[in-house]
């Protein structure tokens, strides 16, 4: 069943990418770099529906998808400063890397319902899977300051991610010039990530954090490959 569904993704973005190829004439660069995002969200959710997950992780990566979805939604008035990707931190640290790359990805499919899918959901999720990943593979338990610069370079990093596609969308082509001049006008962008994300680890990390390693230790969640770094 499952080699069944692995067909099926590889099938449909492969109509996706022919489709794309014939309709979008000028922007065929474009459309092929989303079509390489969607494939890596595809092989991350690959990676994270292989594992044997047991009822009480999928409840948690649930929850804490629900969380940053709801946070995200919370502060739609507040632009560009939003919890989510602190969210997807401590994921990734206290559920392991998979589990932190899950709760990325579905992060950005679920709340863009409501913000709006786009061609650029595939680069969201991509980012913030990544960034999950990634916060799962680091010591970051054993160092809040290592903790906290994390965050502010995972907003440092979404942003330029997303700048990618925002030069590729525009001009059908990634010349540094443009590239560089689009990174400099997202600059008070980038800054209000960055801190928005050390903010939230700062308030969240305490409170999130003792909750989810109370979990863990009655329940034996996450016991393996978060356990490696802390």
């Amino acid at each position: 069943m499952r080699r069944r569904g692995v067909f099926v993704v590889l099938a449909v973005l492969l109509g996706l990418g022919v489709g794309g190829w014939v309709l979008f004439g000028a922007r065929r660069l474009a459309w092929m770099v989303w079509l390489l995002a969607a494939v890596g969200c595809a092989l991350l959710l690959w990676q994270v529906e292989r594992k044997r997950w047991n009822e009480r992780e999928l409840a948690l990566m649930a929850v804490l998808t629900a969380l940053s979805v709801a946070g995200r939604a919370a502060f739609v008035l507040v632009p560009f400063f939003k919890p989510v990707t602190a969210v997807v931190i401590l994921a990734g640290v206290y559920c392991g890397g998979l589990g932190g790359c899950a709760v990325g990805v579905l992060s950005a499919a679920v709340s863009n319902i409501w913000f709006g899918q786009g061609p650029w959901t595939p680069f969201q999720m991509l980012a913030w899977g990544l960034i999950g990943l990634l916060a799962g593979v680091l010591p970051l338990r054993r160092s809040r300051p290592l903790l906290y610069l994390y965050g502010g370079l995972s907003g440092v990093v979404f942003s330029l991610v997303m700048d990618v596609w925002t030069v590729l969308w525009i001009d059908n082509s990634l010349s540094a010039p443009r590239y560089i001049a689009a990174v400099i006008a997202a600059a008070p962008v980038t800054v209000i990530y960055a801190v928005s994300n050390v903010v939230f680890l700062t308030l969240l990390t305490a409170p999130v954090g003792e909750k989810l390693d109370r979990i863990r230790r009655k329940y034996g969640a996450f016991s393996g490959e978060a356990d490696k770094h802390a």
